[in-house]
C-alpha cells in the first residue's frame, strides 16, 4: 500500500523517526502475527520502532483486514508497564497521542499541569485546532471545557487562551509597554500577560520578552516569580514561567523536562516529536546535561524497553 507523500513526515523534517525505505507491508503484519502468537517482543519492537507512524497507520488497517482483529488490543496482551504504553503511544495517530496525553492528565486524582502545559504551549494553532477535535471526537468531551473543570482561576483562562491561540504580529514597543505598566501598577493583573503571550506569534515574542528583559535588568522568569508570587496560585505562575520558557527555547524546555528520565514524560516528549523536531531536543538535552540522550538511555534503561527508547532516539550524538 503506498502512502500519500504528504503522510510520509507529517509533523517537520527534522524527526528521527523516518519511513522504512523498503516497507512492504503485508510482509510486516505476517512478522507481526507470528510475533504475537510467539509472544516475541523484541520483534514487535523492531518492526514498530522503525517504521513510521503512517507506516504503522497502514500496518493496522491491513492487521484488522487480515485478522479481523485490532492490533492494539493484540499488543496489550503480551506487553506491560513501560513498554506497553509505549508501543500503544506508537500505534495512535500524532493527533491521537497528544489528544490522549491530555486526556490522562486530567483523569483520576489530580492534575498533571505540567503535561497540560508542555503540550498547550509547544504546539502551534494548527496543531492544537487538530488535537482539539480529535479529543473532542475520541472521548466524546469538549477538551476546552474539561480543562476549565479541572482548573480554576486565572490558570484556567490562561489555558484556555492557549488552546485558542491565533498569534499575530506587529510593533514590538507596543506590547514591551504594556507589559512594563502591568509591572508599574500596585494592583497586580494577570490580564495583560495571557492576552499578549497567547496572541503573537513566537519571533515577536522573544522580541518583547527581550526588550522586557534590558528594562528590568532581569530574566523575565524572575520578573513573574515577583510579581505573581503573592496571591496568585502557583499554577497560574508555573504556567506563565513555562510559557515564557517555551517562546525563548521550546527544545531546551522539551529537553530540560525530560532530564528526570520519569518514564511517562519521557516516552510522551520523545513519541511527541520522534517525526518533527526531537533532533533539536537531543542537541539542547546534550548541551544542557554534557551527556547524549542516547548515552543517557543506555544507562538508565533495559531490555526490550531501552531498545524501544533507543530506535525512537535513533543515534548517538
Amino acid at each position: 500500500m503506498k502512502l500519500n507523500p504528504s503522510e510520509e513526515l507529517c509533523w517537520g523534517t527534522l524527526g528521527t523517526v523516518r519511513p522504512f525505505p523498503d516497507f512492504h507491508p503485508e510482509r510486516d503484519v505476517a512478522v507481526i502475527q507470528a510475533a504475537l502468537d510467539k509472544k516475541d517482543i523484541n520483534t514487535l519492537v523492531r518492526i514498530l520502532t522503525n517504521r513510521s507512524n503512517a507506516q504503522r497507520q497502514v500496518l493496522a488497517q491491513i492487521y484488522q483486514n487480515l485478522t479481523k482483529k485490532d492490533l492494539k488490543a493484540g499488543l496489550k496482551k503480551v506487553l506491560s508497564g513501560d513498554l506497553e504504553a509505549l508501543m500503544l503511544g506508537l500505534m495512535m495517530t500524532p493527533y491521537q497521542f497528544e489528544a490522549h496525553r491530555l486526556r490522562q492528565a486530567m483523569e483520576g486524582v489530580g492534575t498533571d499541569e505540567e503535561t497540560l502545559l508542555e503540550i498547550l504551549c509547544t504546539r502551534t494553532p494548527q496543531q492544537l485546532s487538530s488535537i482539539n477535535a480529535v479529543y473532542n471526537k475520541e472521548y466524546k468531551c469538549d477538551l476546552e471545557k474539561d480543562l476549565i473543570s479541572e482548573t480554576s482561576g486565572d490558570f484556567t483562562k490562561l489555558l484556555v487562551a492557549l488552546l485558542k491561540k491565533e498569534p499575530g504580529r506587529g510593533p514590538v514597543e507596543p506590547d514591551t509597554e504594556a507589559l512594563s505598566e502591568e509591572l508599574s501598577n500596585k494592583k497586580v493583573d494577570a490580564g495583560p500577560w495571557i492576552r499578549i503571550l497567547t496572541t503573537r506569534d513566537p519571533a515577536h515574542l522573544r522580541n518583547v520578552l527581550i526588550q522586557l528583559e534590558a528594562e528590568t535588568g532581569q530574566p523575565v522568569s524572575d520578573v513573574i516569580e515577583k510579581r505573581f508570587g503573592g496571591i496568585f496560585s502557583g499554577d497560574f505562575k508555573l504556567g506563565l514561567k513555562t510559557l515564557v520558557r517555551c517562546i525563548q527555547n521550546p527544545h531546551l524546555y522539551l529537553a530540560q523536562r525530560i532530564k528526570n528520565m520519569k518514564a511517562s514524560v519521557l516516552q510522551g516528549v520523545m513519541l511527541s516529536h520522534s517525526e518533527e523536531d526531537l533532533l533539536a531536543v537531543r542537541v539542547a538535552y546534550k548541551a544542557q546535561t554534557g551527556t547524549s540522550l542516547y548515552t543517557t538511555l543506555q544507562k538508565q534503561f533495559k531490555g526490550d524497553l531501552q531498545q524501544a527508547l533507543l530506535a525512537v532516539c535513533r543515534a548517538e550524538d
